[in-house]
């Protein structure tokens, strides 16, 4: 039994391990590409931006969509990273129809009053993957209230909340102090600052390591 329960921690370990390395991924993946841009003067190409904040604040749902279809095709009982895996990569389109539709209206991509087109690059994403971590825990419990309850003590599910509230402040707040996006390496930069997606997969790594 206890050889078991072991078994379980090091695969759930492995997967929130995964988590954090598409992350990372996703951060060089921008930052590559934002240096490639600016090298041959897209500066402040609107193609070039959906490029790098899509890869600097999406690029690991990509992958974690990835990994989450493969953990199914594996046939692995569903997790709850798996679940935050299909959360993040179906909650990652709408920025993009947002942006545009920004830019559609006029709307000032490198002023105070667009702070929350970043934002959504860097934290759609994690807003879908908290949306699917809790039904995720309600199917598991078979309650709502019972998943509330675990969810108000699931270090991960607070963290991912504790980020979708805390970033656009901090968003706003280094706009109003005159930061801009004028470059795509700033571009990647900003989306990077305030893709915080690593931290509740991290948390629970950290967690598993430790039960494990």
């Amino acid at each position: 039994m206890k050889e078991k329960k072991s078994e379980g921690l090091e695969e759930h370990t492995e997967e929130f391990g995964e988590l954090v390395k598409f992350t990372v991924s996703g951060f060089a993946a921008g930052l590559i590409a934002g240096g490639l841009l600016d090298s041959v003067g897209f500066h402040r190409s609107p193609v070039g931006q959906w490029i790098v904040r899509t890869l600097s604040g999406e690029g690991e749902s990509i992958l974690e969509g990835f990994y989450a279809a493969r953990s199914r095709l594996r046939g692995r009982v569903g997790s709850l990273a798996e679940a935050y895996g299909w959360g993040k990569f179906f909650g990652m389109m709408a920025p993009w129809v947002i942006d545009w539709g920004s830019r559609i209206l006029g709307v000032d991509v490198y002023g105070v009053e667009s702070f929350y087109i970043p934002y959504l690059y860097a934290m759609s994403d994690q807003i879908g993957a908290n949306v699917s971590g809790y039904f995720f825990l309600r199917k598991r419990t078979r309650s709502p209230l019972k998943a509330i309850n675990v969810y108000s003590r699931h270090p991960v599910m607070l963290s991912s909340l504790g980020v979708i509230l805390f970033v656009p402040m901090g968003l706003f707040a280094a706009r109003i102090l005159g930061f801009s996006p004028t470059t795509q390496i700033l571009t990647a930069l900003e989306t990077i600052a305030a893709n915080l997606c690593w931290l509740p997969p991290l948390i629970g790594w950290l967690l598993d390591r430790k039960r494990a």
